[in-house]
């Protein structure tokens, strides 16, 4: 694991080489490499609203420090989440490919659709959840192999997040890693080694996932409303006639959410113990210590990089005129290790006395629905790990994704002394 060493060594010297107006953070590359820490270092000392004329998305303001991060998260008035004005992402979709869904909506659209899934990640819901969430969790740690080297993410990180988007949509559970196919297409830069080629080929599975789901959704409407998300959307008033790019835009959120942000903290979970081994015996000892262990993970993993929004009017915000129309990035994972507002910010601590002083969730009225049902999975599965195994060793460095929106893991090898 020290081969990360140089690497980083070289991004500081590039990143510090770099004429400051030319600095940009959102290259994928970077995330691939897990090499763009030094260019947000450099950027909340001396410019943290930052003008970028980037290559790959354009310009756009970039923004890094966690409190002025928080204001734009509270400022919904100026900074708009609607996908008909670019959305929450870096990335720009053309017009005719921009999906609304309510992550991607401005008030008052935004709190009828969310309102509708809201009482799935009620505390009594979760309670009844929390019981499937143990018993799968157990199958699948029982179920791995002892002193032999497998990918943690595709058998327990995907595996586990996908059993419980079926039991989310109630999808048929013999086709359930198609969402994790979706979920990887729907977020993916299409490339020659991408998980798809071609922008068309990407649009062509997402339509058949939508597809796939109509059928589901006619089903539901049919029948007595249920406790599934999709049966909850196409019974409530706010969500029943979604038009077809509606339809389709909360699938991704819905299935995105509950798929990509949760298994890269989970697969997260394993790396960072890996590179903290004197944390991880303490988590051994004292297993209470999941408590504040479950949101430091979750800060230090930060599985979505960036959330975007766009100015509705000009402003001065931080000593910078941002115009109306302005693309404007907030980049958690470098809030996340803002020291003038988290004590150590690059250390992992198991005992932080404010561990859920972070950004991975968001803030404000577009916070994430699910966190609650993200910290009980993470909860339960090392719960599980504490009672079966002594050490899950890291055997190598993980293939990281090539994106500069989800920070997360292709894969990770690992071994279960026996």
């Amino acid at each position: 694991m020290q081969g990360m060493v140089k690497p980083i060594e070289e991004a500081r010297e590039r990143a510090y080489a770099t004429p400051l107006a030319q600095l940009d953070p959102s290259d994928p590359e970077l995330f691939r490499t897990d090499t763009f820490w030094p260019y947000f270092d450099r950027l909340r000392r001396e410019d943290p609203v930052h003008h970028v004329e980037s290559p790959i998305f354009g310009p756009y303001w970039s923004v890094t420090k966690y409190n002025d991060i928080m204001e734009i998260e509270t400022n919904h008035q100026v900074f708009s989440s609607d996908s008909a004005l670019g959305g929450i992402t870096i990335r720009d979709a053309p017009p005719e490919l921009r999906r609304p869904m309510f992550i991607a909506m401005d008030e008052p659209q935004h709190s009828a659709q969310r309102r509708t899934v809201a009482p799935m990640f009620t505390p009594t819901y979760l309670d009844q959840l929390a019981i499937n969430i143990r018993k799968r969790s157990a199958e699948c740690l029982d179920g791995l192999p002892r002193n032999e080297v497998f990918d943690f993410v595709d058998k327990v990180s995907i595996e586990l997040t996908t059993q419980m988007l079926a039991v989310l949509f109630d999808f048929p559970w013999e086709d359930r890693r198609k969402l994790t196919r979706w979920s990887d297409v729907a977020t993916t830069i299409p490339g020659p080694d991408g998980v798809v080629p071609t922008e068309e080929a990407r649009q062509a599975e997402l339509i058949e996932g939508a597809q796939y789901f109509k059928r589901l959704w006619d089903e539901r409407v049919k029948q007595p409303p249920k406790s599934d998300l999709l049966s909850m959307m196409a019974h409530s008033e706010a969500t029943k006639n979604m038009d077809f790019a509606t339809f389709l835009g909360n699938l991704i959120l819905l299935i995105v959410g509950g798929n990509d942000t949760t298994r890269n903290t989970m697969s997260g979970s394993i790396y960072v113990l890996s590179k903290y081994p004197g944390q991880y015996k303490r988590l051994r000892e004292n297993p209470a210590l999941l408590e504040s262990f479950v949101p430091e993970v979750i800060r230090w993993q930060t599985p979505l990089a960036h959330m975007r929004r766009t100015a509705l009017a000009d402003i001065e915000f931080k000593g910078k005129s941002i115009r109306k129309g302005d693309k404007v990035v907030m980049w958690y994972v470098s809030g996340n290790r803002d020291d003038a507002v988290i004590e150590k910010p690059y250390d992992f601590i198991i005992d932080r006395k404010r561990p859920r002083t972070h950004l991975s969730f968001g803030f404000g009225i577009h916070r994430c629905v699910g966190l609650r049902l993200a910290e009980l999975q993470l909860k339960i599965i090392w719960e599980e790990i504490l009672k079966r195994f002594d050490a899950i060793e890291v055997v190598d460095e993980p293939r990281r994704v090539f994106s500069s929106f989800i920070k997360g893991y292709e894969t990770l090898a690992v071994r279960i002394p026996a």
